[in-house]
């Protein structure tokens, strides 16, 4: 691999957290419109040339071949069935792609724009996974290789990386309600349900929990669109 990708270190930001969530076993909402993830994908980036241009990106592959159901006597996930047909691959482009090494490393990388949606028929970019199914996420950096002849290195241009405490279980409502507990305790947006008395919930807020609605809505903070794009039209494979 050439100096731009060999040296390149990447650290996952609130890893403690993400830690605390899979031992629990971590769910992640996917609905029609599509919904963010909580904890956020955030990265710290080191190693890469300053003057260099990279592309950051993300993509989700299935951890194994089964779909899972919630036993809540046990209040633990079983192997339901072998998975569903696989859902269409997509990649997220960071939007600030291309940029240059210098901008990455300054500061943290996330990507609270990506969205993920059970809608096979999606075409907002949003990731597309199958309900009850286990996912790792995936992060790449690729190099752009101003050279003419760059495809004939393009498979040594990029690195990947992936974080174990990042999987989770794609659901349509959670099911583990300690996951529940731990997203309302730990996400700045739910902060109206963190009271001693339940009673007091702000009607929007647990309406949003319970029907899955995108809360704050999306729309009105992130405009920026996100590129669907196979791993093998970028890569050249």
């Amino acid at each position: 691999r050439p100096h731009f990708v060999t040296g390149v270190k990447v650290q996952l930001e609130m890893q403690a957290l993400w830690q605390q969530f899979d031992q629990l076993g971590t769910e992640m909402i996917v609905t029609k419109a599509g919904r963010r993830m909580f904890p956020t994908f955030q990265v710290h980036i080191s190693g890469m040339d300053p003057a260099a241009d990279y592309v950051l990106l993300m993509d989700f592959i299935p951890v194994d071949d089964k779909r899972y159901r919630y036993a809540f006597h046990s209040s633990s996930w079983l192997v339901a069935a072998r998975a569903d047909v696989a859902t269409p691959g997509r990649m997220h482009f960071h939007p600030d792609s291309p940029a240059k090494g210098s901008q990455w490393m300054k500061q943290t990388v996330s990507f609270d724009a990506l969205k993920l949606t059970n809608n096979l028929l999606d075409d907002n970019g949003h990731m597309i996974l199958n309900s009850m199914h286990r996912y790792q996420p995936r992060f790449h950096v690729v190099y752009v290789d101003p050279r003419q002849d760059s495809q004939l290195h393009a498979h040594r241009n990029f690195c990947t990386f992936s974080f174990p405490e990042t999987r989770f279980i794609a659901v349509t409502a959670y099911q583990n309600h300690r996951i529940t507990q731990l997203k309302i305790a730990s996400n700045p947006f739910a902060k109206g349900f963190r009271t001693t008395d339940p009673d007091d919930w702000p009607v929007t807020y647990l309406l949003a929990f319970i029907h899955n609605d995108d809360y704050p809505p999306s729309h009105s903070v992130f405009g920026t669109p996100t590129g669907h794009f196979n791993i093998e039209n970028i890569f050249f494979f």
